[in-house]
């Protein structure tokens, strides 16, 4: 059935002019109401989103999925080139990087900075090719090149705070380098700046510097060891299956993690944050849905005599409920379109131009991102429809109360 006369009639009634201009404007109303429900509701979302897939892309892109971590500081993992080969067998493992890191101080020309130094071996081609995508200067291969120091990747905060410009001389301070009869010294190592990185998450670009993993070991004073074993997972939603299995591989004295416990308070909190916004802002929806009741109420009010004549002519009543219904319908699919098309517009817009800056040192990031989802578009037009045909519901009951001899007696 396609409720023609059903449609034209809702149609007619939305459209022609009233009476009461009042109930013209509730209508106008409603249909703002639901096009700004829609529209808040998918802006919200296209943060909530935005935040966490640029948060995943760089942790994913500059971090390990899985790895092995010592349980206790110590001098590092024994034989860990058997034990790297034996993570390399784990299915869905695509690399593994045998690492080395601590903290440093990096002593620069304008200040001293702390941060963290990470060792990479030379074969960890994965770890190298990530860290290579985020290069604004200089490039990998200086690394290899003899030029009296060896090689240091730094992040653009860590380097324009502390005055390291590529090519510059930075000293690095390890606090436990050397070891006396008196305890542990700091030791001092010369680096050459080849390269600087902007991942755009402001505490890798602030704190982190990576290099060859011998010369680590070297400001470390832990030749030939490594204090973690990091892994590439494909697909990455397997990650906490192969830390696991890693562990049972590694032994009692190291313990399996993956970048989502790593990261777990800031995507619970992403996760919640998504979750009151579709709560907040679906009152909104509620609202709007309130103007369409009393819209309709005031309809049925004003078409009695109509009602009644439709009955007259033979309409029955579950045709009536329906064209009462369909106006309902049709005033959310009206404001559904309306909002979709401002809620994506703006989205891309403000994406696009990058319209909300933010605190970098607050928010790990210096602009607000934009990534609406289409299939976001699906739900929230379905749920404005939804409670728009809620909305409708008692007016429509109300019409099918209307006596067709009592609305004409006096006509």
């Amino acid at each position: 059935m396609n409720f023609a006369f059903e449609r034209f009639v809702a149609r007619r009634y939305l459209t022609a002019k009233r009476k009461h201009a009042v109930i013209s404007v509730i209508t106008a109303i409603s249909i703002l109401g639901v096009a700004a429900g829609v529209m808040a509701l998918i802006i919200a979302l296209a943060i909530t989103n935005g935040f966490r897939n640029t948060l995943e892309r760089t942790l994913l892109g500059a971090t390990a999925h899985a790895a092995l971590l010592e349980k206790e500081p110590g001098i590092g993992f024994e034989q860990w080139p058997a034990l790297a080969r034996q993570l390399q067998s784990i299915p869905h493992v695509k690399s593994v990087s045998p690492v080395l890191y601590g903290q440093v101080l990096y002593s620069g020309p304008l200040q001293g900075q702390g941060g963290v130094l990470k060792g990479l071996a030379p074969a960890s081609a994965a770890e190298w090719g990530e860290i290579a995508k985020y290069l604004r200067e200089g490039s990998l291969q200086r690394l290899a090149e003899d030029t009296g120091y060896p090689g240091i990747l730094l992040g653009s905060r860590l380097a324009g705070r502390s005055g390291m410009l590529l090519d510059s001389i930075v000293t690095v301070i390890s606090p436990n380098g050397d070891l006396t009869p008196l305890g542990p010294r700091p030791s001092y190592h010369k680096f050459r700046v080849v390269g600087i990185f902007e991942s755009g998450f402001y505490d890798l670009d602030n704190t982190w510097g990576f290099a060859r993993l011998r010369d680590v070991q070297a400001v470390l004073g832990q030749p030939g060891a490594v204090n973690a074993i990091e892994m590439k997972v494909d697909p990455v939603a397997l990650a906490p299956a192969v830390a696991a299995q890693a562990e049972q591989i590694g032994g009692n004295k190291v313990g399996g993690t993956h970048w989502q416990e790593q990261n777990k308070q800031i995507l619970s909190a992403l996760k919640m944050d998504r979750v009151v916004t579709v709560i907040t802002i679906s009152l909104i929806q509620l609202i709007a849905a309130l103007n369409i009741l009393i819209s309709l109420i005031m309809m049925v009010m004003e078409k009695n005599r109509d009602i009644a004549v439709l009955v007259s002519m033979g309409a029955r009543w579950d045709q009536i409920r329906r064209i009462f219904i369909l106006q309902g319908l049709m005033i959310g699919a009206a404001g559904s379109v309306l909002g979709l098309v401002l809620g994506y517009g703006l989205s891309y817009l403000a994406d696009h131009y990058r319209w909300i800056t933010l605190d970098a040192e607050v928010y790990a990031l210096s602009y607000v991102p934009f990534e609406p989802r289409p299939l976001d578009a699906l739900w929230v037009s379905g749920g404005a429809l939804l409670v728009s045909f809620l909305a409708t519901l008692y007016p429509a009951r109300q019409a099918t109360k209307v006596l067709p001899a009592e609305a004409l007696r006096y006509e």
